[in-house]
């Protein structure tokens, strides 16, 4: 396949953003820029220059929530071509050895968004297959590239993608497969020595978080024995898993989606941990923390990581409004000496925020409380300490103490 000839475009910055753009800040704005072209298409190379015609970076138009395109480098000499997209990915799986050489852990993140120098496009690894999230149609233009250096630079038995990206306000739900041989489903794969029951194929949820892999490594091994525990918003009760297999008495997990139920036995299942000694409801659990206060339910162990954003028939949740009032529901229901797992993935707020969060739910209840632990992104996802945002996850294990 001979090198296809990108658009490029030269644009202007304006002059309060330079120094932002020169100390190493990725994310591209509308803002940052003193005239966005008019209909400028997905995909188009964008050259950067100040107001006085130096160069300061290269990158691709591609629309991401707020932003318009992600900077690729700051050489101007470097061309953004296949070779390009090699060493990039070279880079980031020799980054991941540690995590490739372990036999208890087959799915991890191989590549991180800007993080690993491309931003809009993350590669996870699960047990040989490898699947390309896009955030873009701009980054999607690449899609050849990229693909066919993941197979120079990486041992691939098959890769499967996902479209995050709006196509004419429709979300394709026909993300699959892409190259090599298609897996049969559910992959069961590894993290810290737990089984996972994957599906690559099946929209844009494939059965685990990955962020959250320390978080499962704590509560397995630290926090979980002989504690009756709480997991709400429960997905696919990864969570819950790891809680039983560090020795829980029972675990509770809810969650709104039906399939949630299902796919909780199927976990557990694969972890050959009997499910019916658990319980698995589907429910709002808005609905259910206000049965749980009314019942005067308690549990040693809360764990509560609700979306971003949330809607169900009755609420609407956003976690940078909602969540002090979700936390006081969930210690109002937690023993003495108990612990919350409190975790959001929302990325407006930082971990000093999201602390006088707890704080407030704290004194709201009239309460004490100590952390014990906080957590942020695993060492697989690589974040840039000039793009903050980028580091979106907070955990707090927090013990209330009356």
């Amino acid at each position: 396949m001979g090198e296809q000839m990108r658009k490029e475009e030269s644009l202007k910055v304006k002059s309060a953003f330079v120094k932002n753009f020169q100390s190493g800040y990725p994310l591209i704005s509308e803002d940052s820029i003193i005239k966005m072209p008019v209909g400028i298409e997905e995909g188009t190379i964008i050259n950067l220059f100040d107001e006085k015609n130096r160069y300061l970076a290269t990158g691709y138009y591609g629309k991401q929530n707020k932003g318009r395109g992600w900077i690729l480098t700051r050489n101007q000499q470097e061309l953004i071509n296949q070779d390009f997209f090699e060493k990039r990915l070279k880079k980031a799986l020799d980054n991941r050895k540690a995590f490739f050489d372990d036999q208890e852990t087959t799915a991890f993140r191989v590549f991180n968004g800007e993080g690993d120098g491309i931003g809009g496009l993350t590669i996870d690894y699960f047990a040989g297959y490898y699947l390309a999230t896009w955030y873009s149609e701009g980054i999607y233009q690449f899609k050849n590239d990229i693909l066919q250096a993941l197979f120079q630079v990486a041992d691939v038995k098959g890769v499967y993608e996902k479209k995050r990206f709006d196509l004419k306000g429709t979300y394709i739900e026909d993300d699959d497969f892409v190259a090599g041989e298609r897996a049969v489903f559910p992959l069961i794969v590894k993290e810290n020595g737990i089984n996972f029951a994957i599906y690559l194929n099946d929209g844009a949820m494939v059965g685990v978080f990955l962020d959250q892999r320390n978080v499962r490594k704590a509560i397995r091994e630290k926090y979980a024995k002989g504690k009756n525990v709480l997991n709400t918003f429960s997905y696919t009760g990864a969570f819950s898993v790891a809680a039983a297999l560090g020795g829980a008495l029972k675990t509770t997990s809810v969650d709104l989606a039906n399939r949630s139920k299902g796919k909780t036995i199927e976990q557990f299942s694969v972890n050959e941990i009997k499910y019916e000694a658990h319980d698995i409801i589907v429910e709002d659990v808005f609905h259910y923390f206000k049965y749980a206060v009314r019942k005067q339910l308690k549990f040693e162990m809360v764990i509560l990581d609700p979306p971003s954003f949330a809607r169900s028939k009755k609420h609407i949740f956003s976690a940078g409004k909602d969540y002090p009032a979700l936390l006081e529901q969930a210690i109002q229901i937690t023993e003495n000496n108990g612990m919350i797992v409190a975790s959001t993935n929302c990325s407006t707020f930082d971990m000093k925020k999201f602390k006088g969060f707890i704080e407030k739910a704290f004194k709201q209840t009239e309460s004490k409380y100590t952390i014990l632990e906080e957590f942020s992104l695993p060492e697989d996802f690589k974040t840039l300490k000039e793009f903050k945002e980028g580091n979106y996850l907070k955990v707090a294990i927090i013990k209330k103490l009356t």
